[in-house]
């Protein structure tokens, strides 16, 4: 069975809630090629009011062909509100 982009997306983002504990917020990259699905997905690791000083971080993920989580890092952290972003 071959997985949609939108179904490869989703479960990028579900396997990184369960293994993070964060809440998901975008994915902002996703490409494949022979190593398999490549993410990138923007997690909030802190809610903060106003919600433009929330903090996010990047998280880099690959996934197989068939949507299991192969590997993931967090490569960056910053505010929201970051104009840098």
């Amino acid at each position: 069975m071959t997985l949609s982009i939108m179904e490869i997306a989703l479960k990028a983002k579900e396997q990184l809630i369960t293994l993070t504990g964060l809440k998901a917020g975008t994915v902002s990259s996703l490409h494949h090629d022979e190593n398999g699905w490549h993410i990138i997905a923007d997690m909030i690791e802190l809610k903060r009011i106003p919600e433009s000083a929330d903090i996010l971080a990047t998280y880099e993920a690959t996934l197989d062909d068939t949507g299991n989580l192969v590997s993931y890092e967090r490569t960056r952290r910053y505010s929201r509100g970051d104009s840098a972003n």
